[in-house]
């Protein structure tokens, strides 16, 4: 969706200052830009994002100003990163593969690139076990910690959210292994995964979406009214331009993620919580709708079981 509105035509004028300052300056040995902004898949809500490696960093870090992400990485990592053993375990993989250089004089970004572009079907099977038994181990941890005689609805929701954490940052990647695809990390997940692997794959792709429990239009309308008093201001704007471009079910993963991950300290002590800061954090989780506890875990583990034999 193009948005030709005069705060995007700024966005777009301090873009471009950011890449003339980056390249410009002597610490940056490579810039790329990552995500949709820029693009033909760019749309209202995309925020432009860069990706650097500078000397003087001795780790990474990511900053965001007037709109613009920046995520730096220490120049070492740009010579050891080239190596695929090194890599798998340390970088960013999604983030250096899809996006696009800008500025590489010793060429060490599209090294990079090359290497993880041109990996053979050896090196992806590898890579899709080590993160099948990641997966393995979270979905156990979860289950020791989460399940069994004496839990509650605290318990429930935590499991419910270390099942989405475990089924986004784990089983999708090892999902798209099998196309050697990498992931899109935006917010306009789920319709990424279902454009991706939906036909290929689809029962991996039903139980992932089975944990978020979209609803449409009216289930994003909801999550977007529950988030008011919850300090979600950054993550309500960005959903609700998701919403008005029609991407209800990104708006909803986007919320419940960012919930889960910002308010886990709620989930620990949540019969301490007034019953109206329950109720909101319910609908923004998707209590009442999603599976929860033990249930959450199985359908982690059905996902697992999908992605293993690329069904």
């Amino acid at each position: 969706m193009t948005d030709r509105t005069p705060d995007r035509t700024d966005r777009h004028a301090t873009t471009e200052r950011v890449v003339e300052r980056l390249t410009a300056d002597r610490k940056v040995r490579a810039l790329a830009q990552a995500g949709s902004y820029g693009t033909d898949e760019q749309w209202t809500g995309s925020v432009p994002t860069f990706v650097t490696f500078e000397r003087g960093l001795s780790a990474a870090q990511t900053d965001t100003r007037a709109g613009v992400t920046v995520h730096r990485f220490p120049y070492e990592q740009l010579e050891a990163w080239r190596d695929w053993d090194v890599a798998r375990t340390d970088a960013p993989l999604a983030l250096l593969a899809t996006s696009r250089v800008l500025y590489d004089p010793t060429g060490g970004y599209g090294r990079i690139q090359r290497t993880l572009w041109h990996l053979n079907p050896s090196q992806l099977a590898a890579h899709r076990a080590e993160l099948l038994n990641t997966a393995r181990e979270q979905i156990q941890a979860s289950r020791q910690a989460h399940t069994g005689p004496g839990h509650g609805p605290q318990e429930g929701l935590l499991a419910l959210a270390d099942a989405r954490d475990i089924a986004l940052g784990a089983l999708y990647p090892a999902l798209l292994t099998h196309l050697h695809q990498w992931p899109e990390f935006e917010i306009r997940l789920p319709h990424a995964w279902r454009a991706a692997a939906g036909l290929r794959y689809p029962k991996a792709v039903y139980h992932l979406e089975h944990l978020y429990a979209f609803g449409g239009q009216e289930e994003a309308r909801r999550v977007l009214l529950a988030t008011r008093g919850l300090g979600l201001l950054d993550q309500e704007k960005r959903a609700r331009a998701a919403y008005q471009c029609g991407y209800y079910d990104g708006a909803v993963r986007l919320l419940r993620d960012e919930t889960a991950r910002l308010h886990r300290p709620d989930l620990t002590r949540w019969p301490h919580l007034s019953s109206a800061r329950r109720e909101k954090l319910g609908v923004l989780l998707g209590a009442g709708r999603a599976p929860l506890g033990p249930a959450a875990l199985e359908i982690a583990g059905d996902l697992l079981k999908a992605v293993q034999e690329g069904e």
